[in-house]
């Protein structure tokens, strides 16, 4: 069987729309609780930066410095992020998530990976080789 061409013009939206939809199922398979995608998001940021200033988590966010301090401040009552003096500049400081919120990171990813593991066993091994070449593909776009 011949696989059908399909011009890139043509397939971008295609994609594009597929791998939104994706993300926003993976997202929603969460652990009950009442964190917000948000703070998630800003939670995630500082495990994966080891530490930022608010002014550096929220550039990395894409949001305003008044709303990164309202995020900031959920997380910080929760006791999933902790601030600690900048070691040179007296007026800033430094973010960084606590044991308590990488713990909360880890058992959201796990949803999410048990989640889509379900879904990827109801597929054909036939099927799930062609996702993993997709996988890597799409990882090579990204690195781009």
């Amino acid at each position: 069987m011949t696989a059908k061409r399909v011009p890139p013009a043509q397939l971008a939206p295609q994609l594009r729309d597929a791998i939104t939809r994706l993300n926003r199922r993976v997202r929603q398979a969460r652990p009950v609780g009442d964190l917000t995608v948000t703070q998630l998001s800003a939670l995630t940021s500082l495990k994966l930066a080891g530490a930022l200033t608010p002014r550096e988590l929220a550039d990395v966010e894409r949001v305003q410095p008044p709303t990164m301090t309202k995020i900031v401040a959920k997380l910080e009552e929760r006791g999933l992020v902790q601030r600690t003096p900048h070691p040179t500049d007296g007026r800033q400081v430094i973010l960084a998530a606590t044991e308590g919120g990488r713990a909360v990171l880890d058992q959201f990813e796990r949803a999410r990976n048990e989640w889509l593991a379900s879904r990827l066993a109801a597929l054909s091994e036939e099927e799930r080789d062609t996702l993993r070449r997709a996988a890597d593909i799409l990882q090579a776009i990204a690195r781009a």
